[in-house]
């Protein structure tokens, strides 16, 4: 029931009138429910990673299903004053487009960074299937860290939603320089360099540009599947995760995490070129995946007396069955 229950949740979440809260925690009780239902294997395994994940997506999804109300709240100034700071005046993106893309033609490294991004959501769970089909041993802390690297972002994308540059940049053309929007300052999007006519900051969103132009019609219902939150940008959780997988599978071997770690690095420059993320927010990334491996000594207690306990629930539920 609880499984069901949680499967559910992320489908009907706009149908039913619910604390945004209760029907978190239900999407995140199917995997736990699932780990009492059956007993341990590497297919249960899987299962309980896929619902988590699944979780995962409704967190990440319900802050955008009131737009109106996650636009007042938005940040938009704080990265990119940072991020100026970063480049020395420029953003980091706009040095990047400025100097690498080309307009009107879709180049072999364009290419090849938008379909890194875009297999972004395989990767950290390819190196847990690796890890389990290599490494059972070491599966569970391995699923424990990545996940806690996915749900403590996506707690910050509920507390403080922040726009990405693509974002930032329409917003700038959309209103005049130096008026407000949500509470924002707006003066930092009109700054002098990396800016066009009428003070508006220059950022192509050129991953769905090159969406529209290879997927064409498909693109629009593609985006609709994969999209679904555009101010989920700070930390960057595609930088973060890939990076904890790329220290996962440097405890396995060394040719395991050297591919990781260039797959993380090329990740991380599609995401500034490509103007889906901020330097800052890589950065911001990778102190999320500093925090979740030093502090996770400390969290281990507790975890363990959790795992016994769902342990004795599955035996409990086994032998009365």
């Amino acid at each position: 029931m609880l499984v069901a229950v949680g499967v559910a949740a992320p489908l009907v979440r706009r149908r039913v009138r619910a604390p945004a809260l209760a029907i978190q925690l239900a999407a995140f009780g199917a995997p736990l429910g699932l780990s009492v239902a059956l007993r341990r294997s590497r297919t249960r395994d899987v299962a309980v990673c896929a619902l988590h994940m699944w979780a995962y997506v409704l967190a990440y999804k319900s802050p955008h299903d009131d737009e109106q109300a996650q636009a007042e709240r938005v940040h938009v100034d704080y990265p990119i004053a940072l991020d100026r700071a970063l480049g020395l005046g420029e953003l980091p993106t706009v040095r990047l487009q400025r100097a690498l893309a080309s307009s009107g033609e879709w180049r072999a490294l364009d290419r090849v960074l938008v379909w890194t991004h875009w297999s972004w959501m395989l990767a950290p769970n390819a190196a847990l299937a690796y890890i389990l089909w290599r490494n059972p041993r070491r599966f569970p802390r391995a699923a424990a860290l990545t996940y806690a690297v996915f749900d403590l972002g996506a707690c910050v994308y509920w507390l403080a939603p922040t726009a990405p540059p693509w974002y930032a940049a329409e917003l700038s053309a959309r209103e005049p320089r130096g008026e407000p929007r949500g509470g924002e300052q707006g003066e930092l999007l009109g700054e002098p360099r990396g800016e066009r006519g009428g003070g508006e900051l220059v950022v192509r969103r050129m991953m769905a540009e090159y969406g529209e132009f290879f997927w064409q019609d498909g693109w629009t219902r593609l985006y609709s599947v994969f999209g679904g939150n555009p101010l989920a940008a700070m930390p960057s959780l595609h930088f973060a995760t890939s990076l904890m997988s790329a220290h996962l599978l440097a405890e396995h071997g060394r040719l395991e995490g050297a591919l990781a770690l260039l797959y993380t690095l090329t990740l991380g420059f599609a995401l500034v070129y490509l103007g889906e993320h901020y330097v800052v927010d890589l950065l911001a990334g990778v102190a999320l995946v500093e925090a979740v491996r030093h502090g996770a000594p400390r969290a281990g207690p507790p975890i363990g007396r959790l795992g016994r306990a769902v342990g004795t629930l599955e035996a409990i539920a086994h032998e009365s069955g």
